[in-house]
């Protein structure tokens, strides 16, 4: 396990990045950790964690980000729902086409030693069912809705590549399934499906409107589940360099996570409406999480049900205040 070393987070203050702080904080408390922000300083706060603000997307920031680390995990992403990539989609593929690149290019600079780069499931092909991580074709489109932000995490993963084959700089992919948890972004715009759906119960729509279909098949992955995953790929310090996907593993329907929510809300409303969506998506998709089981024994501790009930708790208490 690597100890006092100081570890750069890039992207600390959203959901995956305050999730891999709290996995430092809980299994290497004596670990310094340098925490970027973008915009707004967070009020979570951890001890030996310096909070850095970096614009990501510049060289200067990712330069003034890296300074004095010796690993790193980089979250950082311009991310959100299905609807914020089709409202917005080229802003997404240049801001993280421009962090990924001037990231990893300042962590070399920096004589950053290891680097956890967090990716995306969806740069897996317009494919159904349960995906292994060989099974990725670079000859095959990804699904459409996806496609720009898809393209964007395919090309950092050969970076990725790049700067472990051409200078040795050990870097490990992530592949995740959506997170959700506390402190995910709730705002409708923004949002996944998990936290949408919570908002709604909370707030008591009722008729209950859901857009999709009950049906759709989705592979998610509870907050501190996925900071525990990468903290363990991070002290996996034999593997060099490799390729994970980061899920549950199994699979759950929409139909059953608004159950789900409704039960923990404790809300029963008089009509659940599945709305048709103008954004099609694929409609069943898991991940093969056995590697990382085998390969570095990480398994999830939460279920999505137990997982949904702490995060609608959070969300009750937080939803005044919260402002993502």
């Amino acid at each position: 396990m690597m100890t006092n070393r100081r570890i750069l987070v890039a992207g600390a203050s959203g959901l995956a990045g305050l999730s891999v702080l709290k996995a430092i904080h809980d299994e290497m408390p004596d670990t310094p950790v340098t925490a970027t922000y973008n915009s707004t300083p967070p009020s979570l706060q951890f001890p030996l964690v310096s909070w850095v603000k970096a614009d990501l997307t510049t060289r200067d920031g990712c330069k003034k980000a890296a300074m004095g680390c010796s690993g790193a995990i980089m979250v950082a992403a311009n991310g959100g729902g299905v609807a914020a990539a089709m409202v917005n989609p080229g802003r997404q593929v240049t801001d993280n086409l421009a962090m990924d690149a001037l990231m990893l290019e300042a962590m070399h600079d920096a004589a950053v030693m290891r680097v956890i780069y967090v990716s995306s499931a969806t740069v897996y092909q317009d494919m159904e069912g349960t995906i292994e991580e060989d099974m990725l074709d670079l000859n095959q489109n990804p699904h459409p809705t996806y496609a720009g932000v898809a393209w964007a995490k395919r090309a950092a993963e050969k970076l990725c590549w790049f700067w472990n084959a051409q200078y040795g700089m050990e870097v490990l992919i992530a592949r995740s399934s959506n997170i959700y948890g506390p402190f995910a972004k709730f705002d409708p715009a923004t949002s996944n499906f998990i936290p949408a759906i919570i908002r709604k119960a909370v707030d008591g729509m009722d008729p209950f409107e859901l857009w999709g279909s009950p049906d759709v098949t989705r592979d998610v992955v509870y907050s501190e589940d996925f900071g525990s995953a990468v903290l363990a790929l991070y002290n996996a310090r034999e593997i060099k360099h490799d390729v994970f996907n980061l899920g549950y593993g199994q699979s759950v329907t929409v139909g059953s996570v608004a159950d789900a929510v409704l039960s923990a809300v404790d809300f029963k409303p008089s009509r659940v409406i599945y709305k048709k969506s103008d954004h099609a998506t694929i409609k069943t998709r898991i991940l093969d999480c056995s590697k990382i089981n085998e390969v570095v024994g990480w398994k999830p501790e939460f279920t999505p049900l137990e997982g949904i009930r702490k995060t609608v708790e959070w969300w009750r208490e937080n939803q005044f205040i919260w402002k993502k």
